[in-house]
């Protein structure tokens, strides 16, 4: 689903990601940890063709994004791949369904189409009656799901989620959490989450370390290379 082979990238003299192999597999719930400046979002941004690698390849669900064009790139964004924030981002001045429907339309969906598989979501995650609410008469567990139903409405390969629950408070984040593992039961989604959270990281089906823009050995993987491949 993800292969990442020999990422490096430099934002001048410094050298956030030093040579970063990577493979996940479809339907897998991978987290990324780490300390404060240990490449975590770069290499999630690289990931998710926010930004490009100084050198290095990433495929995902087989197709070689670093050899696309920026209008390619966008378009491939939109249609492969679905981002959560720590911060939902939605439009205030929007409603719920609204947000939810935005990635459909830039991805050419008819209207019907849209609000239907926006529906769809709303309805799965338990937020019907909230759909015609703005962001402002919204919960903040609210609308965290209502920004994961907007990553989910293109029917991603990927979505991608840098500390989505960093901003809620324990029973939000405890629902966040449950909802990746009932999304990926019910639509087979992979799921990369750069998070600070220990409790979300002990229940992921796998824990990646990262420090000074290099991944962390297991402890029983020899350590006669430098970079580590995981």
């Amino acid at each position: 689903m993800i292969e990442v082979k020999g990422i490096t990238k430099s934002f001048g003299s410094l050298q956030v990601l030093k040579g970063i192999d990577l493979h996940i597999d479809k339907g897998e719930i991978v987290s990324i940890v780490g300390p404060s400046g240990a490449g975590k979002t770069t290499l999630l941004q690289i990931i998710g063709t926010l930004d490009r690698p100084d050198s290095g390849t990433v495929r995902v669900d087989g197709i070689d994004t670093t050899t696309l064009s920026q209008k390619a790139l966008s378009d491939f964004r939109n249609r492969h791949l679905g981002f959560v924030f720590q911060f939902h981002q939605l439009l205030p001045e929007f409603t719920a369904i609204e947000n939810v429907m935005i990635p459909a339309f830039i991805a050419g969906e008819s209207r019907t189409a849209a609000k239907a598989r926006a529906s769809e979501l709303l309805q799965f995650m338990g937020l019907s009656d909230r759909a015609q609410h703005k962001p402002a008469e919204l919960s903040g567990g609210e609308k965290q799901r209502i920004a994961v139903a907007r990553a989910l409405v293109n029917n991603p390969a990927v979505i991608l989620a840098d500390e989505p629950s960093g901003s809620l408070d324990t029973r939000n984040k405890q629902e966040l959490h449950q909802l990746f593992f009932d999304l990926r039961e019910r639509f087979g989604q992979t799921f990369v989450i750069v998070t600070h959270d220990e409790q979300l990281a002990t229940i992921t089906d796998r824990t990646i370390h990262m420090r000074d823009g290099l991944l962390e050995l297991p402890s029983d993987t020899p350590t006669s290379t430098e970079t580590a491949i995981i």
